[in-house]
């Protein structure tokens, strides 16, 4: 078992104020989608305040939401945002949200029962857009295994002779 949970970052440009007649549906899912997330496995932690409110919580800016959550790995979270009925929603994004052109999804490793900072994950966020993915701050689409992560050896490497010979 891992020392190690998969942090995790996104944000969304809203087009129109939470209370509008245009975000009515995206806030009327919020209540479902988060026990769904906290009832999936790997789930650990979401950020949010003293009232369960993540909506609040708006440190870069009154029209940016962001949510920030903490999982036991890559696979649950990837099962809970594509396998879930969370997808459903995402699929609808595009509705409540502006089109961004730098990464709004970051995921990282911390420490297990780590539960990141605002600054924390908004540098991520930054480390990200500036150097692209690495170990250090990485996506789905190219993810890093813990620092802990057992690294296996390729069963071949140039030197090797051709096992067709």
């Amino acid at each position: 078992m891992s020392a190690y949970e998969l942090a995790q970052l996104n944000i969304a440009v809203m087009k129109e104020p939470l209370d509008s007649p245009v975000m009515a549906d995206f806030v009327a899912n919020l209540d479902r989608i988060n026990a769904l997330a906290e009832t999936s496995e790997g789930f650990a932690w979401r950020l949010q305040t003293e009232e369960g409110d993540a909506t609040a919580v708006r440190p870069l800016g009154d029209e940016t939401l962001i949510n920030m959550s903490v999982w036991r790995d890559v696979e649950s979270l990837n099962k809970y945002v594509y396998g879930s009925a969370h997808v459903e929603i995402m699929r609808r994004r595009k509705e409540w949200f502006e089109r961004m052109q730098e990464s709004y999804v970051v995921l990282w490793w911390v420490s297990k029962g780590h539960r990141p900072s605002l600054d924390e994950a908004i540098a991520k966020l930054a480390l990200l857009r500036s150097a692209g993915p690495s170990e250090a701050a990485f996506t789905f689409k190219n993810p890093y295994a813990p620092p802990d992560a057992i690294q296996s050896r390729s069963p071949a490497s140039f030197d090797d002779a051709c096992p067709a010979n």
